[in-house]
């Protein structure tokens, strides 16, 4: 399994209209609707921009990780999107945010999410592969480079449990 599982073509948007928090979230979470990946778009919107005003969800490598549980969601699914420049996305932030994974996590969900978590925590630390996200020229090669980090299956169940817990 890779991060390109939990994502598709549909929901890669490499050049992000949005210039701030709530529209980068709004472009994303259409994404979603469009691609039948979230049942409702509002109170999806929603969840994820009131949890990103509660949490600022950025990260040194220049990338934000927007979330929101979603109740009748049957698996994780993540929309991404890139700027073509930095993202007017917290005044907090510690490096200009410039991709942004909006996250869509089933509400009774641990198991995929911390992997998912895990994938994406791997692709922030390696720069070569943040830098061919940035250089790729669609969301075709986007997708590409989300197949080179792969997943760690091998977590306990009860060690999941207590995680997030």
């Amino acid at each position: 399994m890779t991060l390109a599982d939990f994502t598709s073509l549909g929901l890669i948007v490499p050049c992000l209209r949005g210039r701030d928090v709530a529209g980068v979230i709004q472009e994303l979470s259409q994404a979603m609707q469009r691609e039948k990946r979230v049942p409702d778009l509002l109170p999806f919107y929603h969840a994820a921009l009131n949890r990103e005003f509660l949490v600022n969800t950025d990260m040194e490598a220049g990338m934000a990780f927007p979330h929101a549980r979603v109740p009748g969601l049957k698996e994780v699914c993540f929309a991404l999107g890139r700027g073509d420049g930095p993202l007017g996305w917290s005044a907090k932030a510690t490096r200009p945010v410039r991709m942004v994974f909006l996250i869509a996590v089933p509400a009774t969900d641990a198991t995929q999410y911390l992997q998912l978590n895990s994938g994406l925590a791997r692709l922030a630390e390696d720069t070569r592969l943040v830098e061919k996200l940035h250089a790729a020229p669609d969301a075709a090669r986007m997708l590409e480079v989300l197949q080179r980090i792969t997943l760690r299956s091998e977590a306990k169940p009860d060690l999941l449990k207590r995680a997030v817990a």
